[in-house]
């Protein structure tokens, strides 16, 4: 009954927002988001598992239309009980309708996902954003009419808002102004299970409140230095020597610190897994994608791990490692990494290098792109520059166009045009699942070594590990032991040495 009524809302929303497009001249209302897919195609498989995770996460809902006379809501445990009403604004140069429309629809995307209701979306086309109040004095007036006609309680900003544009702007439409930056961190301290997700959230939503802190005037204490009776003060102005924004400031630089050193001590234990997959010449497959793309879904696909899946943005932030075997039974690890936006905040990327390490460490990236998104194009761009920026570029990557149940053929031919190589699947009906498997396994490195030897029988474990971390080529049963022809790591060739035999 919930979802109905939130459909309702979202097409009555729609309908007001296209037939006020016509009327507006110099701002332009955008459409419906469509970065969120569409809850009837949003289904799970069999491969997902029972979705514990995603109870746990649901378990509190708003039910929309009993409120009473109280108005503000106590935070609890998920932020989806606190559905804030927002209006959405942006600016984008003459020529750049398009992005500016798709960035402005993503945004709502986000904001739902952050448990709010987009009421309404304006767009204002300019050169440059107004250094003072971001749309320009004019337009904030005319998004300070919409915020009252809508019964709006904020006003997000599809960019990166510099503190005296947000004051600016809230003094102008009198409502809470966020920027896009806090949307995301916002979602992230939601989804964040593990320690190390948390601490890293963490440090990136104080390194973004650092220079965003504001005084309160006379509350603060004062500092006074030489004779302060010449500024006019007098006696007894002279202050405790700090001020109390410098106090938060270094509290915050302090707790900063500390949390850099939580993270740091994270790392031993992954270098310790990583150490013992090389030791072992384990292969590893990265997926990497835009958040929503699919990934976790494709995990699921490739291996029932079961991971979270939710038709939302940025579901799942901890780095989840499965294994696997190829055909012929070698084993090979799959990774499922945090997602990646267009104008992700530069906060997240550097507390996330850690997590992304995954990615750099891993022998292929199986790069995953939403074939049904309205600007895959950019999606691909994103996370490419996003990977370029971790030093990830060179590595080995597959192409997947995702959730190619809901792509025409004209839309494959248009997206073949934009990758000639890469693969059609859809993780809900299992279209080119065995497909992708079998060019991940291909894309495998092979061992170094290749080797001939005759196995005794009693040492039937170096030819389990030869089918476990090898590649057997081929093998025969002799009178004497097994033998093979295989390619192994220098380690298992070394423990093959004493059994080595001419070709």
């Amino acid at each position: 009954m919930t979802e109905t009524t939130n459909d309702k809302r979202t097409d009555e929303t729609l309908d007001r927002v296209l037939a006020n497009a016509e009327q507006r001249t110099e701002a332009h209302v955008f459409g419906a988001a469509q970065a969120i897919q569409d809850a009837a195609t949003a289904t799970h498989t069999d491969a997902d598992g029972a979705q514990w995770d995603l109870e746990d996460r649901h378990a509190l809902r708003r039910v929309v239309g009993l409120s009473t006379e109280l108005e503000d809501v106590t935070e609890v445990e998920y932020r989806q009980l606190r559905l804030e009403n927002v209006v959405l604004v942006g600016v984008y140069p003459q020529g750049a309708q398009d992005d500016a429309e798709n960035s402005l629809r993503e945004l709502a995307a986000l904001a739902e996902t952050a448990g709010a209701v987009v009421l309404d979306g304006l767009l204002q086309r300019r050169p440059h954003p107004d250094p003072a109040t971001y749309l320009g004095r004019g337009k904030a007036q005319e998004l300070k009419d919409i915020v009252a006609a809508v019964g709006a309680d904020t006003v997000i900003a599809d960019t990166e808002l510099a503190p005296s544009q947000r004051r600016a702007l809230e003094d102008v439409v009198k409502v809470k102004v966020i920027d896009r930056t806090t949307v995301i961190l916002d979602i992230f301290s939601q989804h964040a299970k593990s320690r190390e997700g948390k601490a890293q959230v963490e440090l990136a939503q104080l390194e973004y409140l650092l220079p965003r802190l504001r005084g309160w005037g006379d509350s603060m204490s004062r500092q006074a230095g030489g004779q302060v009776g010449a500024g006019g003060a007098g006696m007894g102005s002279r202050g405790p020597g700090e001020t109390k924004i410098e106090l938060d400031r270094r509290r915050i630089r302090t707790k900063m610190a500390q949390l850099r050193r939580q993270i740091r001590d994270f790392a031993p234990a992954r270098e310790a897994k990583r150490a013992e997959r090389k030791r072992n010449t384990i292969p590893s497959v990265a997926i990497a994608g835009y958040t929503n793309a699919g990934k976790s879904s494709l995990l699921n696909a490739l291996t029932s791990a079961g991971v979270l899946v939710e038709n939302a943005l940025f579901a799942t932030l901890d780095a989840t490692v499965r294994r696997t075997e190829t055909a012929d039974g070698r084993v090979f690890t799959l990774t499922d990494t945090v997602g990646f936006v267009r104008n992700l905040p530069h906060q997240l990327v550097e507390a996330f290098r850690s997590t992304l390490e995954e990615v750099g460490d891993a022998d292929v990236v199986l790069h995953v792109v939403d074939g049904s998104h309205p600007d895959p194009a950019g999606q691909l761009q994103t996370v490419r520059d996003v990977l370029g920026d971790v030093g990830v570029r060179d590595l080995p990557e597959i192409v997947v166009f995702n959730k190619a149940d809901l792509i025409d053929e004209d839309e494959r031919l248009v997206l073949r045009g934009l990758e000639p190589g890469a693969h059609f699947v859809s993780s809900r009906s299992g279209e080119g699942i065995p497909e992708l498997r079998q060019a991940v396994e291909e894309a495998l490195p092979k061992p170094a070594v290749e080797i001939h030897a005759l196995v005794p029988y009693d040492r039937g474990d170096l030819v389990a590990a030869i089918h476990e971390t090898g590649m057997l080529l081929s093998a025969e049963h002799t009178e004497h032991g097994t033998a093979v022809h295989a390619r192994v790591s220098e380690r298992l060739a070394a423990d093959l040495a004493p059994f080595a035999t001419v070709a």
